[in-house]
């Protein structure tokens, strides 16, 4: 890791906040001191080698994490992170998410959701240099953006050369450094094995993010390959994949206990730990709440329309859940925000950080404008976000469709590396999969009746806040009455055919000009949008730019200024491979600081909460072996019976859902799958006292395929019988 001044500012001053981080494996060794005083045994040297043990066994499935636990290529991650793919393979007659799946040979495996990967990362390289170079540095707006995105699209195709491999640039501290990382992307990914419903969404949402907790929130992939080796798409010729390494199941007796050092490795999505009190406010203000309502809003009309279909419902089933998620995340968050001080500290500080830059004059030479210029660039770039919130609700799915494919039919008449990012040739392979697997989660009267709702919304604005070539596509006005709007509806929803898989795949490969002399009503809708469409991509992205600039200006003020006082300053999780360590503890709970949580929960609890229906409905065979107290090797001596989930002070996010938990050894003791509901504001405000994540026990997950599953060829596979 090149030792940027940034780098050293980090990693120097630690030491004075050695209970929180999200840290690059690259700064491992500098905190090595730390991770061997809270118990890790192996070398903090090993961690930062991306293709030794354990990291080596680490992947990302682009939204989850996960990790290699055999060398069949077995991926072992949370339930809820496969649970798309246990509903796109259900039906009403054959309900894979109530009953659960296992595959007894591979033979049996099922495709996972289109779309799905394994990502295998191999190498992070810091390419800052390369990047914000001097002629860079001196842009500003649009002009910024597309260079540095240029750069960008050069090293991601260098590195790409090598075939199967997925590379990526990131940006770290508001773009002030860049790292390239590149990923082996294994893209044939089948569904191995899922507990039931009644175990690995035990609770529900009603438990989602609370304690106690009784989820067996765990769940199994195949990754494949071609025979020679290389990433492929779906066949039944390909293999599984043989990782370099994998990691090994610790034995009962290494398993967690109450005080134990625990490392978790993984993927965490997004913090803002580094944001400005006006985007705190904003935040937690205005647009949680809109979100808040709006997923609110969404999962009742889901429900309703849903009620009597159950092939509709299990169609929907992972996009519920995973507004659920959210829904109940963002109502905690804004709970925590109100009996909080969290503005009056963030802006007390901000205010403190301007004050020590305008008490010299080369600091306020240096940084002062530009602190004032993000804030006022921000302001202007919420504003824009709230007038289109629910204009992103409003478009049916095959709109949002074709005007995607028809921004992809423009790319394809340039040269590449002229592309904007994300419609290049690199991504057809998703696009190919994305496009032809919609309908598998889609249903036009639920789809219908979502627009609808929101687009009522979205038209009682005042005009001067409409999108006006959004209104003309779809012939409405403003004022226009409900069933007005449901007649606008009908005639576009009529007059397309891109619900049809075929139909809709095959405007993958079209020309612009054969987008231009389709009657398909949205396919015509996405050409009259388009040029509107550009030129508010090319505003918002001259904003952007003026915002990275200045943005990243605060940053390398607010660094400078924590360094001085010897605190540290992480990056902020961006979705990239990341380290915490904690350890297994429960906490106090209550103002008055009476009452605590324990570190462990038990089988006790899923049989106090079974009610036989619901969110609340264990298996009548695992219910049976509770009973009998048939729980094998995998008691725990202290609780004399088998652990379920536990608490640790890890730092997590989103992300972070399927991240290996493991022991001082590099031994899996379980999966990261959720946080408390009175915690998760730590995306933003880290609380030593309270933050706490929950994990599946491995003894619970092992325990339950033996006992309840018979997942006996599993197993064995990982080398636990």
């Amino acid at each position: 890791m090149k030792k940027t001044l940034l780098s050293l500012a980090i990693l120097t001053s630690f030491a004075a906040q050695a209970d929180e981080g999200m840290w690059m494996p690259q700064q491992l060794p500098q905190v090595a001191k730390q991770l061997k005083a809270a118990g890790l045994k192996l070398d903090p040297a090993t961690l930062t080698k991306l293709t030794e043990f354990p990291m080596g066994a680490i992947v990302s499935l682009g939204g989850c994490s996960a990790s290699f636990v055999s060398p069949q290529g077995l991926v072992v991650t949370n339930h809820h992170c496969v649970y798309n793919s246990i509903a796109v393979n259900s039906t009403p007659e054959r309900d894979l998410l109530a009953n659960g799946f296992l595959a007894k040979t591979l033979g049996e495996e099922l495709p996972a959701a289109p779309g799905s990967r394994v990502y295998v990362t191999e190498e992070v390289a810091n390419v800052t240099d390369q990047i914000i170079t001097p002629e860079v540095a001196k842009l500003s707006g649009k002009a910024r953006i597309d260079a540095i995105e240029k750069n960008q699209k050069k090293l991601v195709s260098e590195c790409e050369k090598d075939a199967g491999y997925r590379c990526t640039v990131a940006s770290y501290y508001g773009g002030l450094e860049f790292y390239r990382l590149k990923q082996l992307e294994i893209r044939d990914v089948r569904l191995v094995h899922a507990p039931p419903a009644g175990v690995g969404k035990f609770g529900g949402d009603t438990d989602n993010w609370m304690w106690p907790r009784h989820t067996g929130d765990y769940g199994f992939y195949r990754a494949y390959v071609s025979k020679d080796g290389k990433a492929a798409e779906f066949s039944k010729d390909n293999v599984p994949y043989k990782p370099k390494h994998v990691l090994k199941i610790a034995d009962p007796a290494a398993s967690a206990k109450e005080g134990d050092f625990v490392m978790v490795l993984g993927y965490p999505g997004r913090t803002n730990r580094h944001r400005l009190p006006s985007e705190v406010e904003s935040t937690f203000t205005w647009n949680y709440p809109a979100f808040v309502q709006a997923s609110g809003d969404t999962l009742a009309i889901i429900e309703r329309e849903t009620k009597n279909d159950p092939a509709a419902k299990l169609k929907y089933a992972g996009q519920v859940a995973g507004v659920n998620n959210y829904y109940k995340n963002r109502k905690g968050m804004l709970t925590s925000y109100a009996n909080s001080d969290f503005l009056q500290r963030k802006t007390a500080e901000h205010n403190a950080l301007k004050a020590w830059v305008n008490a010299n004059p080369a600091r306020k030479a240096q940084y002062a404008a530009d602190i004032e210029t993000a804030e006022k660039l921000i302001a202007e770039r919420d504003a824009n976000a709230k007038k289109g919130f629910f204009l992103g609700y409003a478009q049916p799915k095959f709109l949002s469709s074709a005007r995607s494919l028809y921004r992809l039919a423009n790319e394809r008449t340039k040269p590449d590396a002229e592309r904007k990012t994300g419609f290049q040739e690199r991504d057809m392979p998703r696009w190919n999969s994305i496009v032809a697997g919609q309908d598998r989660t889609y249903d036009e009267k639920v789809d219908k009746a979502l627009v609808l709702h929101f687009l009522t919304k979205y038209n009682a604005q005042p005009a001067n806040e409409h999108d006006a070539a959004f209104d003309a596509a779809l012939g409405i006005k403003p004022g226009m009455g409900e069933a007005e709007l449901k007649a606008a509806l009908d005639r576009i929803y009529a007059g397309s055919k891109l619900a049809n898989k075929e139909e809709r795949s095959a405007w993958l490969k079209k020309s612009p000009a054969e987008f231009q002399a389709s009657n398909d009503s949205f396919i015509k809708a996405a050409v009259a949008m388009y040029d509107a469409g550009m030129k508010e991509e090319a505003q918002e992205e001259e904003l952007a730019g003026k915002i990275q600039q200045a943005y990243g200006n605060y940053m390398r003020a607010k660094i400078a200024y924590m360094n001085s006082k010897g605190q540290a300053v992480y990056p902020d999780a961006n979705g990239t491979l990341r380290v915490t360590f904690g350890k297994v503890t429960g906490r106090d709970v209550g103002a008055d600081g009476t009452g605590s949580w324990t570190a462990f929960t038990t089988p006790k609890g899923i049989v106090a909460k079974h009610t036989g229906e619901g969110e609340f409905n264990a298996p009548a065979a695992q219910l049976a072996a509770i009973q009998a107290k048939d729980f094998g090797k995998y008691v725990d001596p202290k609780l004399k019976t088998v652990p379920v989930n536990y608490l640790a002070t890890l730092d997590i996010t989103g992300g972070n859902s399927g991240s290996a938990a493991l022991n001082s050894k590099g031994e899996l003791i379980g999966l990261a799958f959720d946080g408390t509901l009175d915690s998760i504001i730590s995306d933003w405000d880290f609380n030593k006292a309270m933050t706490r994540s929950i994990q599946v026990d491995s003894r619970y997950m092992l325990w339950n395929m033996k006992h309840v599953d018979k997942a006996d060829n599993l197993l064995k596979e990982m080398g636990v019988q």
